[in-house]
């Protein structure tokens, strides 16, 4: 039986996660009538959640188990359902077919889950399972069905995408796309683009896929500006990053590629340049590296510093062109000395005294404030920081009370989204603490602490720092033990830290392996996209490949590059590649299983890593047939003699 607070936090979470749902709206045109629907559907199921918390007795196993397992479902509605709102317009269109089966899959989930709740068995109303009945129905007849494209929309962008950037455009064509996506205004292409953006990162999709969609996106903008741009509307509604940058002649100059934000598109006012060598507009790059990205916009190579070194060449270099082509020149957005009026630095300063504090009641109190400080914007974070509370924090990390301990936990976490504070709290000695709350914590501190973990490890050094301070065994742990929410931080900080070689044995001894089995094995797991991109950068690892080939994974790795997603082909194929390097019968096995027809299909239409990887799994399968390393009486299908391209 799930015992009273265990059954109260789940409902908690399934209201909590409808009500997230609830606050999604204005879904992007080519998925408004499906995601629509599915949104109205899983509202239907409040009265449910809300008469089962009222339940006096505690649930069934089985019950319990039904509820956690429609959560999970619910969480991957309610992520697809962001992605419908807020994802880029462009990507929902080309990638409709990826975007169709996930909701499939997820409506398919929903109606098993929901299916497998006993409700003879719960004190729950006829009307209220009247209404379920009713859902039930809606989710069976909405399986299998979509909508039908939008042919000519689908035909346009594709034609576009596939089109050499050097051919001129059919300006028809352009001006349709414009209107039917709601592309005609500078705030809905600039909003386009940081979605498009966002998308390696929500999706993993190949970031070449994306490139390429930013240069579709750039051909409609060009045009919308020197076509239908009316240069008397006012720019006060244009974002911080475009603000300042009034054009006069924008019909008869078209701003050159290199004075682009490649996140904007706008003419840069502020140029910046990055570790990778690429210049992005300060205020833009700014953001992204503060919504916690650690990677290169445009590259996606990993950002070895944070530092922005102001592009002064180009800065001059923009302003010539401007004033050549009678256009006013950027002006730079003034740097205030302080965010903060004097009446909210005396309330944090108040608040800090309550840290300080001996009365754990105030302590608790200041902590939970300060955490919603840091929470709301970034000049709370860079105030708060710069006011002493990170060691007052890093101090209550250890104390007695288990609401104090996450609401500490919690406030760095969202201190640590500020990039200058990350060194500040691992310097403070908050690491220790950190693990502490993940060991011993209350769930949600755990988790805030794992998201904590990832956050400071953005930063190389801390990712050394982290490991050696006994991080990553809790981190395997909350990966077992966590709700969704929890094993996804835990995965992606467990990812992050792994980067640095010398965690990966860490991991591994920590038994990592055969957890991140289980979870690629889940049959209804939303995992698999995590367990394998850490598979992926084990297996380059002597004891990472051992512990890999021990876990039986072989069969698993041959299942996923014949059915998995683009980016789980590619990293399956890469993990074997290092397995087979090491020992010949994981190769014989793959073969044995019908990897060769899997990897030819990989080879014509995987994504570029995952061609260079079937290439390199077939070239060694070939190698072994010429050597006659197979066992007497052993044979090999036909195929296994493929005829290579010659740039495999």
């Amino acid at each position: 039986m799930a015992e009273e607070g265990e059954k109260g936090g789940l409902i908690q979470k399934l209201i909590a996660i409808v009500n997230e749902i609830s606050a999604i709206s204005d879904y992007q045109y080519t998925v408004k009538k499906l995601f629509s629907n599915l949104a109205r559907r899983l509202k239907l199921l409040t009265p449910l959640f809300e008469e089962i918390r009222d339940i006096k007795e505690p649930l069934s196993d089985d019950s319990h188990q039904a509820l956690v397992s429609l959560m999970e479902a619910m969480e991957s509605a309610k992520e697809l359902l962001r992605i419908g709102s807020e994802g880029s317009k462009i990507y929902l269109v080309l990638e409709r077919d990826q975007i169709m089966t996930r909701y499939q899959e997820v409506t398919a989930r929903l109606e098993q889950d929901l299916s497998g709740i006993s409700f003879d068995n719960l004190d729950i109303s006829d009307e209220v399972k009247e209404q379920v009945e009713l859902v039930l129905a809606q989710f069976r007849r909405a399986k299998g069905r979509i909508d039908p494209p939008d042919v000519e929309l689908y035909e346009d962008l594709s034609s576009l995408y596939n089109k050499n950037i050097n051919v001129e455009e059919d300006p028809a064509v352009l001006n349709r796309l414009a209107e039917k996506l709601h592309l005609t205004e500078i705030t809905d292409l600039t909003h386009e683009s940081i979605a498009l953006h966002e998308m390696v990162t929500i999706t993993g999709d190949p970031e070449e896929t994306v490139e390429k969609m930013s240069s579709l996106l750039k051909r409609i903008k060009d045009f919308v500006q020197t076509e239908t741009h009316d240069p008397k509307v006012e720019t006060s509604h244009l974002p911080s990053c475009t603000q300042g940058t009034v054009v006069k002649n924008l019909k008869n100059s078209i701003i050159p590629d290199d004075f682009r934000c490649p996140i904007s598109l706008e003419l840069m006012k502020d140029p910046v340049i990055v570790s990778t060598g690429q210049t992005y507009e300060r205020t833009c790059i700014e953001k992204w590296l503060e919504q916690g990205h650690s990677t290169c916009p445009k590259t996606q190579q990993k950002l070895t510093s944070t530092a922005l070194i102001p592009n002064y060449v180009l800065r001059s270099l923009i302003a010539q062109w401007c004033e050549t082509n009678g256009m006013e020149p950027p002006k730079r957005a003034k740097q205030s000395a302080s965010a903060c009026t004097p009446a909210e630095r005396s309330m944090i300063e108040n608040l800090l005294r309550k840290l300080n504090s001996i009365s754990p009641d105030d302590q608790r109190t200041a902590a939970g404030e300060i955490r919603l400080l840091a929470k709301r914007n970034a000049d709370n974070r860079v105030a708060v920081a710069e006011a002493g509370a990170i060691p007052l924090l890093t101090h209550l990390l250890t104390a007695p009370d288990s609401r104090t301990q996450e609401h500490a936990v919690t406030a760095l976490l969202n201190l640590s989204i500020c990039e200058d504070n990350k060194g500040s709290i691992v310097s403070s000695g908050a690491v220790p603490g950190i693990v502490q709350v993940l060991r011993k914590g209350s769930m949600e501190a755990r988790e805030n602490a794992a998201a904590t973990l990832f956050s400071l490890s953005v930063i190389d050094e801390n990712k050394v720092t982290i490991g050696s301070l006994g991080a990553i065994p809790p981190l395997v742990l909350l990966l077992s033990e966590g709700t969704q929410r929890g094993k996804k931080d835990a995965a992606t900080a467990l990812f992050n830290l792994c980067i640095y070689q010398g965690n990966k044995g860490r991991a591994v001894r920590a038994g990592v392996v055969p957890m991140l089995m289980e979870l690629l094995t889940e049959a209804h797991g939303g995992m698999k996209d995590e367990a394998l991109a850490i598979l992926a950068i084990l297996s380059s690892h002597p004891e990472g490949k051992l512990a890999i080939g021990k876990a039986e994974a072989v069969p698993v790795l041959v299942e996923v590059i014949g059915s998995g997603s683009p980016r789980n082909k590619e990293n399956a194929a890469a993990v074997l590649v290092h397995l087979c390097s090491g020992d010949q019968k994981y190769l014989v096995e793959a073969q044995e299983l019908g990897v060769m027809g899997k990897l030819m299909d990989l080879l014509h239409h995987g994504t570029d890593r995952g061609k260079r990887k079937a290439g390199q799994l077939l070239e060694k399968i070939t190698r072994l047939v010429k050597q006659k390393l197979l066992a007497p009486g052993d044979h090999l299908p036909t195929e296994a003699h493929p005829q290579l391209p010659s740039n495999s």
